[in-house]
């Protein structure tokens, strides 16, 4: 559609929104060296509250325009053009982007102040917060774009702050490591976000959402050029939203600061390619193939990382991969074409998400002072030496219990009405297999949050040395907690389905943002009927606690069984602890043919042969030149006089003749 289809109205607020953490990254940035840690912790904050509330103000003046009409527009400066083609410095705001600013700038600013409590004393801290503020920064231009290349440049800026956070202990090779493999895998996908640039260039002479979208609705259903530029899009969504096969990254990440995986795996980077596909929704509704492959990748990934999660034993390696299988169900509900169910889901993730990431740093900062105090080498993140914490951080194991529930989908929290919305959407439009998939999916994720809540927060406390015991974190760390447990149960609410008496205001709020979609559509999400609705609500939930009465007949009524079952099953548990070998696989496969390439095609016979050949060829050169000519200076004036005589003949016979 175009602007004025869309009734576009002018603001002048939203360049503020990018601007405050731009200005936050700017002054702690150039003072790093003279800037204290309070200071800057209190102007990273600041920056991304100031963000927020033109957020918040921009959100308001959005629900006051008419339905059909919420579209906000500022222009900045053309970036550059050539002929009719104008690349715009553009900010759009939508009810699909007003959501997005809402969660980045809110969810960010909760850990923001968060991590004023948990950096303290680390002697990069200044770096830390300005290169938080640059990462909002970039994810708010990347949101907030009103054209593709706008959003890619947001889309790199915060694959490199992601590397930089993810490294941000560099001095540990692992974590260098971490950040490095974060980077490159980023950059597989980014190549096919590329190349889908280039080919819609191609195709519809413009990278601007309007113009696209409306020369795109020209085209027929299943149309190969869409097909095969939606495929490409959705490359890069599998890089930075973790998907298969590019997810290897978002697991190593956790070597990076607990705040550092609570925004970039809950509320922000992770979520880019959702949202991108979401954005593209009128693209990918003229692609079935697609949205097949959308769908399936989606199932696939929540399914599989589900299945990891169930026994791993580092704190974040087990949330780690529960946002790679959450990350599969939006995809899953936007294969579905049910693209208002997966925002809706990515929504109420990044509170419940933001809340369990946090919670562990809450646990992991605990137990690292606790061993630390007593002597102890012990790794402060496994959960093997924890147990019984919940005595001692009632704050961190109350809020944490809160939000895996929610993730659990238990009725009345947030978690449980943006599930419901995708279960259904994908039932009611005859995706019966994945909708089978989501649901084994959805009870292996209540059966391992539970395992980590018993394992972190019951039983015994089992690294307790001399009477002591870890205490719960300072006030700056746990009122975000706070703030977040109260959206991780009222954050679904928006959304409750008709089926419950609700009106689904969530989805009628995006409304606008897909009616193109859905009117090309082709696929028929059947309403069904409310006792059907209502039929798999239960079945979902009776999975859920199917799931959590497992967890706790294993770890805490048999708690010989786990061991029992490993023992039994020794193959099939090693194969899941070992994250099925992918990443051995990949590195015998991918990595060590590449680096051996590189180091005998590309070193030895490239660089060493040819460029240095060339470059010491051509020295050689100029120094026989240079030696041929010296022999020519004897210092013999007789020499200097025969040279001097044969120079005039010459010059004489060239008149002559």
């Amino acid at each position: 559609m175009s602007h004025e289809a869309l009734h576009v109205t002018p603001c002048s607020l939203l360049w503020l929104i990018p601007a405050f953490p731009l200005m936050g990254f700017l002054i702690n940035g150039l003072l790093r060296r003279k800037q204290k840690e309070a200071v800057a912790g209190i102007i990273a904050s600041l920056a991304m509250f100031a963000s927020f509330l033109v957020s918040l103000m921009v959100f308001f003046r959005l629900l006051n325009l008419p339905h059909d009409g919420r579209v906000l527009i500022q222009t900045l400066y053309t970036w550059f053009g050539v002929g009719d083609f104008l690349v715009n410095v553009s900010f759009q705001i939508d009810p699909l982007s007003a959501i997005m600013i809402l969660v980045v700038s809110g969810v960010g600013f909760l850990i923001h102040v968060y991590s004023i409590g948990y950096m303290k004393g680390d002697p990069g801290v200044v770096r830390y917060f300005t290169q938080l503020n640059l990462f909002a920064f970039f994810m708010l231009m990347l949101v907030m774009a009103d054209n593709y290349l706008l959003m890619f440049l947001g889309w790199e800026g915060v694959g490199l702050c992601s590397y930089l956070l993810i490294g941000f202990w560099y001095e540990d090779l692992n974590n260098a490591r971490a950040g490095m493999k974060a980077f490159v895998v980023n950059r597989i996908g980014d190549f096919g976000f590329l190349l889908g640039m280039l080919l819609i260039f191609t195709t519809f002479g413009s990278l601007q959402y309007s113009v696209v979208f409306e020369r795109a609705a020209e085209f027929p259903v299943g149309s190969s050029v869409i097909t095969a530029l939606t495929l490409l899009l959705f490359v890069g969504a599998t890089g930075k939203s973790a998907q298969i096969p590019l997810y290897t990254w978002l697991p190593d990440a956790m070597a990076g600061p607990t705040p550092v995986s609570a925004l970039i795996h809950a509320a922000t980077m992770v979520t880019a390619g959702v949202y991108m596909v979401a954005r593209s929704n009128l693209l990918y509704t003229l692609a079935p193939v697609s949205l097949a492959v959308v769908a399936g990748i989606g199932a696939a990934t929540a399914i599989f990382a589900a299945s990891i999660g169930l026994v791993q034993k580092d704190i974040k390696k087990v949330l780690a991969y529960s946002t790679v299988s959450q990350l599969g169900y939006m995809f899953l509900a936007c294969g579905v074409g049910a693209f208002g169910a997966g925002i809706f889901h990515l929504m109420t993730h990044a509170f419940f998400k933001a809340l369990l990431f946090l919670g562990a740093g809450s646990v992991i900062h605990a137990m690292h002072h606790y061993l630390h105090h007593v002597g102890s080498h012990a790794n402060a993140q496994d959960m093997d030496n924890m147990g019984g914490l919940k005595a001692w951080l009632p704050r961190t194991f109350g809020t944490m219990l809160i939000a895996t529930l929610a993730i659990a989908g238990i009725p009345g929290l947030s978690g449980f009405f943006s599930k419901d919305e995708i279960f259904w959407k994908a039932f009611s439009s005859g995706h019966y297999v994945v909708w089978v998939i989501g649901l084994i999916a959805a009870g292996m994720t209540a059966f391992y949050m539970f395992r980590l809540v018993y394992l972190t927060f019951y039983g015994e406390f089992r690294s307790a040395k001399k009477d002591q015991h870890p205490h719960e974190s300072p006030a700056v760390m746990t009122v975000p907690l706070i703030i977040l447990a109260v959206l991780s149960i009222i954050g679904g609410w928006v959304g409750i389905p008709h089926a419950l008496g609700g009106g689904n205001q969530f989805e009628a709020w995006l409304e606008p943002v897909f009616a193109s979609s859905l009117h090309v559509s082709e696929m028929v999400h059947g309403e069904g009927g409310v006792g059907l609705e209502l039929s798999l609500m239960a079945l979902a939930t009776l999975i859920a606690l199917a799931g959590i009465g497992l967890a706790y007949w294993f770890y805490r009524k048999r708690t010989d069984l786990p061991d029992k079952v490993a023992a039994g099953a020794r193959a099939l548990y090693n194969l899941l602890f070992h994250k099925y070998y992918v990443d051995e696989i990949y590195n015998a496969i991918v990595v060590k043919p590449l680096r051996e390439v590189s180091r005998v095609f590309l070193w030895r016979v490239f660089d060493a042969g040819i460029v240095d050949g060339a470059v010491n060829g051509m020295a050689k050169v100029m120094a026989q030149v240079g030696q041929n000519a010296r022999r020519a200076q004897t210092g013999q004036v007789s020499n200097y006089a025969l040279v001097f005589g044969v120079a005039v003949i010459v010059i004489l016979l060239a008149f002559v003749l």
